[in-house]
């Protein structure tokens, strides 16, 4: 599965641009735009307009689908992690303590049934689909040595991208780029443009997230982190890590884009704003 998602569109003619400007600001207009409230912690703004061609019922049921397949295949290797594996255990435990804070990304993590579970493989990954169904590969934590404040930044992280809903996100604007100019016609009352996009399983397999969107898990991971009383400074650390791990190349927890001292500066700039909220939960 691939974990870091890119939207490079195949881009025929000038449409693709062209209509995500358009269909963005229909969406907007028809009350699409979300825009975040004043609060302590770190800024990315509101989930994507994009997001409301495709349901997010669809989306979360074909993951919970895509999820369950994994497991099943991942038990008939022995290789699923029982639930009284120390390192099982010891996800779930950070986990319990990151969830709580998630709702305010995303009102909808309220509902979701949350799993999560170890995967016995070499693979330097980890993942959370949309609906909160989260798997750490052995890898990462093997190889990488993580500490447990390595580990909620790793978790936080691919809770953001569920919570930023940036895999639906990248539905939609495939959706969008393929429909054209009929979507216009129909965006402002929406009509059946939830149903353009069908194929959500096959979507989330081959899906890439963008460098915005890896930027914004970076950030709101790090508050989820820190919120829940994990040292946001092992970011740091964790970068530093990946860096080592890939030698050079893209680490495979982030299939397109490598860790790099520009990642780590961007978690040092906001460092400002999360270490209050640690450290208010280390008071707690």
């Amino acid at each position: 599965m691939k974990t870091g998602f890119d939207c490079n569109q195949g881009q025929s003619h000038q449409r693709p641009a062209h209509w995500l400007s358009l269909l963005a600001l229909a969406l907007a207009l028809c009350g699409g735009a979300q825009h975040a409230q004043a609060r302590d912690g770190v800024d990315v703004g509101g989930n994507s307009v994009f997001s409301k061609l495709v349901p997010a019922e669809n989306v979360e049921h074909s993951a919970g689908l895509q999820y369950a397949q994994m497991l099943q295949q991942a038990a008939a290797k022995n290789a699923l992690g029982a639930k009284g594996h120390p390192q099982v255990k010891r996800l779930r435990a950070i986990a319990s303590r990151l969830i709580p804070f998630a709702v305010a990304w995303n009102p909808r993590a309220r509902d979701w049934q949350w799993e999560v579970n170890l995967i016995g493989s070499q693979q330097i990954n980890a993942f959370c689909m949309p609906g909160g169904k989260i798997a750490f590969y052995s890898g990462i934590l093997d190889q990488l040595k993580l500490t447990d404040d390595e580990v909620a930044m790793v978790m936080g992280h691919e809770i953001a991208h569920a919570l930023r809903e940036h895999a639906r996100e990248r539905m939609g604007k495939n959706a969008a780029t393929g429909i054209g100019a009929g979507l216009l016609s129909q965006v402002l009352g929406l009509g059946q443009v939830g149903q353009t996009v069908t194929n959500y399983g096959a979507q989330l397999l081959t899906l890439q997230f963008s460098r915005t969107d890896e930027s914004e898990a970076d950030l709101v991971g790090m508050e989820l982190a820190a919120r829940a009383g994990y040292d946001p400074r092992a970011g740091i650390t964790l970068w530093q890590k990946m860096g080592a791990a890939s030698k050079g190349a893209p680490p495979q927890w982030l299939s397109t884009h490598p860790s790099g001292s520009s990642r780590i500066a961007d978690i040092e700039m906001n460092l400002p704003k999360v270490m209050p909220l640690y450290e208010r939960a280390k008071r707690g």
